[in-house]
């Protein structure tokens, strides 16, 4: 027979205890714990009563599982031992008489200490005999319960060396725990706290990595071997040669005639469960997102895990928390959707190869939750094996260079949600929302009229010599994306044609420093050191308004939740509940929320949010301006959004959203941004159009809200001076003496003299808006309706 792994008679000042104890056994049968105070007294130098009888209090590490919204799917499961304890009545009665047999076949005689056994195993270990073991089940208990509950290294020593102190101590603990627990509950515990070998602890694991079945389900021959594998799991792992011999041996030999000899089981019994193969091989263990369950899953599941790291609510330091983590048996139910995650990824799929270094990153966020329903990319969620690597060379030259290679088609970057090394994606005009909201914020409403040209000289600073700089000037000039797009604009057809020469000057006017800091109450992070410093100055950071500085698909889905969350911003999370190993559910991970701004101004800004993704609004006219407009047809529920694209393309994004839904797509090189290629809007307009839409198939079709005070979108409309017939040089005095931009309008039928006004094309509007001024051509036309008279879209 093998001796344990760690015997306790392997120090020689263990024979002054057994010497003495082979003079007290029979006054030990009788009197057991008087005999043992008195060899304690005499083997230890100190009274045996003054020993500790009392264990601490302690919980062996346990399984956390991680499931998808349903509660049932399991994403994938994080531990430092596995094991998951379970019931008496959960483990079959085969097992609990296995390791009766295998360990401690008194167990049900003795108090916890069995000095007969410890008598024989002295006598046999000093004169050559088979080395024996002298630990009962509950001592054993004793000794794996004080590793457990130890508080530093040295107590865990103390707790697993050979000597006669610890002998005594566990002998002295067996006593007492004896008194407290019925063998049933001492069975219990030693079941689930004993390790298997395999990275399996308690016999809930073990029956996992072993059989793939549960613990109730074990038979005889299962339940034999797993009990004769707790003696020495290294040595009888049956995985390997020599350790399947053994422990067929000891199945057969020892514990399967033990179980007989025991009444357990019956002559057939055995001889049947001697007859069962071994197992050679054993059940893969997932740990962590790397081993979740389907691949696609990976990058919620880092999410997850990262948000997890952050929450100090779990402990005071990162070890601390993934300790948590790792052993504190937590079911998670996460906020994943199983169908838009799947819907997602097919849809990513369709459009873009996981082999591609053009990455398309998909982030689905619940308003009025901040519940992340959707992390989705082109990326198999997996580490690049450095000694047979498939990853492509990376498309940044400098790295290509060195040999590096890229994150494609394997990556554990947190491509979608950001940390780590990265920091984000410029995404485009889908920052102009942050702009749009602080001037309704400052009393601009939607119906605000400005003259939007084709470059607008802006009061802020480019740098001499730069691409975007006014001639001879170090100011910033900014243009649209098509010489075409200029003329007068308000909100709402401003947003849905993504005027830059509307939004610059609009930013002007409520100050840079405002947008910035509404784009942080909506929960934008600045994570570069130049958008840190950017953000420091910034009332001086016009280019803020056309998304100049990084972000990620995850926070800009949920900043554009806050508008359909009526203006409350709340902090994404990955959970819908965690519960302890205790079932006691905790409140972290619950929504969290701040009015981040009214109601009113979040309706408001989305209404114009409806114009680029051709919806209608319901407070004015997009004129028919969009930027995406079979979006609305796609969806075929009320929508919003906002595309998005940078200079030369270098990244695309759409957002769009619904009541219950919103989903930012961004595609852009991860790997080098300053890339040549351009990235393409059919591609990521799709993907994220149709995601939506998949998500949103028999869900009911909800309007947006109206604000409650609609002059929020009309403002404070004020008379505009009559200039028909007067000079143009006159008409635009009067326009801008009544407090009005006047803008030169394009030349129309007048009975006016040829170059004069022939009227205005608005009657009412916002004081300090844009008012155009028609140039009569003299010629009278009787069908026309006479000057002044409103002819122009959204004119009140």
């Amino acid at each position: 027979m093998r001796r344990r792994d760690h015997n306790i008679f392997t120090n020689a000042t263990s024979l002054l205890v057994c010497g003495l104890l082979a003079g007290v056994v029979v006054a030990a049968a009788a009197f057991p714990a008087a005999a043992m105070s008195g060899l304690a007294a005499k083997a230890g130098g100190s009274g045996f009563a003054s020993l500790p009888s009392e264990l601490k209090d302690f919980s062996s590490p346990q399984i956390t599982r991680v499931y998808a919204s349903d509660g049932r799917t399991l994403l994938s499961q994080f531990y430092d031992e596995f094991r998951s304890d379970v019931p008496l009545k959960d483990i079959s009665k085969n097992m609990q008489n296995a390791i009766v047999a295998a360990e401690d076949r008194k167990f049900y005689e003795h108090n916890g200490v069995d000095l007969k056994g410890v008598a024989r195993a002295f006598v046999s270990n000093n004169q050559g005999g088979a080395q024996q073991g002298a630990s009962t089940l509950t001592m054993q208990y004793v000794r794996m319960s004080l590793a457990y509950s130890a508080t530093n290294p040295q107590e865990v020593v103390d707790a697993t060396k050979d000597t006669p102190k610890r002998k005594i101590t566990e002998m002295k603990y067996a006593l007492q725990i004896e008194k407290q627990l019925s063998k049933e509950q001492i069975l219990e515990r030693y079941l689930n706290i004993a390790p298997f070998g395999n990275q399996a602890y308690g016999i809930y694991a073990a029956s996992q990595v072993y059989f793939n079945k549960k613990p109730k389900d074990l038979d005889v021959a299962e339940a034999a071997m797993l009990a004769g594998m707790v003696k020495a799991p290294t040595s009888f792992n049956p995985t390997v040669k020599s350790g399947h011999d053994q422990i067929q041996a000891r199945r057969d030999n020892y514990i399967i005639p033990g179980m007989q000899a025991m009444g357990a089981i019956t002559q057939a019994d055995a001889d049947k469960a001697k007859k069962e193969k071994i197992p050679t091989k054993v059940k893969p263990v997932g740990n962590g997102c790397v081993s979740v369950a389907k691949n696609s899953w990976g990058f919620f599941c880092d999410y997850f895990y990262r948000w997890w790291m952050d929450q100090e609510a779990f402990g005071a330091t990162t070890y601390d928390r993934e300790r948590r983590l790792k052993s504190g048996g937590y079911k998670v139910v996460t906020t994943m959707d199983l169908k838009g995650q799947a819907s997602a990824r097919a849809e990513i799929a369709d459009q873009q190869a996981d082999s591609s270094k053009n990455a398309l990153l998909l982030a689905g966020v619940e308003p009025g939750t901040g519940k992340v329903r959707i992390l989705a990319t082109n990326r198999k969620y997996a580490l690049d094996d450095p000694d047979h690597p498939t990853n492509k060379i990376s498309p940044d030259p400098k790295k290509a260079a060195k040999k590096i290679r890229g994150s494609f088609p394997k990556t554990t970057n947190p491509l979608i949600t950001g940390g780590g090394d990265i920091s984000g994606y410029q995404a485009g005009s889908v920052f102009k929302m942050f702009t749009m909201v602080a001037a309704l914020e400052k009393g601009i409403p939607l119906s605000y009229p400005i003259n939007a040209p084709a470059v607008f000289h802006s009061k802020y600073k480019a740098g001499y010599g730069t691409p975007s700089s006014c001639p001879g000037s170090d100011d910033w000039c900014p243009r649209n994306a098509s010489a075409k797009e200029a003329g007068v604009f308000n909100m709402w057809t401003g947003f849905g044609k993504s005027v830059n020469t509307f939004f610059v000057p609009l930013e002007q006017k409520v100050g840079a420093d405002s947008v910035v800091a509404v784009a942080k109450r909506f929960g934008i992070q600045f994570r570069t050191q130049v958008d840190i410093d950017n953000a420091k100055a910034a009332s001086t950071w016009g280019a803020f308004t056309l998304g100049v500085m990084n972000s990620t698909p995850l926070e800009m889905a949920n900043a554009y939740a806050t508008l359909a969350g009526d203006g409350k911003y709340c902090e994404p999370t990955p959970v819908e509940q965690i519960t302890t190993s205790d079932n006691e559910k905790i409140d972290v991970g619950k929504p969290h929320c701040i009015q981040a701004t009214t109601k009113d101004v979040a309706r408001a800004a989305l209404d114009a949010a409806r114009c680029p993704v051709g919806d209608s609004a319901q407070l004015g006219s997009c004129g028919g301006n969009s930027t995406a407009g079979n979006t609305h047809g796609i969806v075929d529920h009320p929508v919003f959004g906002k595309t998005g694209t940078t200079d030369n393309s270098k990244t695309a994004s759409l957002i769009v959203g619904t009541t219950s839904l919103v989903v930012a797509g961004y595609m852009a090189v991860p790997d080098w941004q300053d890339h040549s290629d351009q990235m393409s809007h059919p591609v990521i307009n799709t993907t994220v159009q149709h995601t939506l839409a998949d998500y949103m198939k028999g869900k009911p079709s909800v309007q947006f809200k109206k604000p409650d005070n609609e002059k929020i979108s009309i403002g404070d409309l004020r008379s505009v001076p009559d200039v028909t017939c007067d000079s143009m040089g006159s008409a635009k005095d009067k326009i801008s003496g009544a407090g009005f931009d006047p803008v030169t309008g394009p030349t129309v039928d007048s009975d006016c003299p040829a170059g004069t006004a022939a009227g205005t094309s608005e009657d009412r509007t916002i004081k300090g808006g844009a008012v155009t001024i028609e140039v009569s051509n003299g010629k009278k036309n009787q069908q026309n309706p006479p000057a002044g008279t409103p002819t122009k879209p959204g004119r009140r």
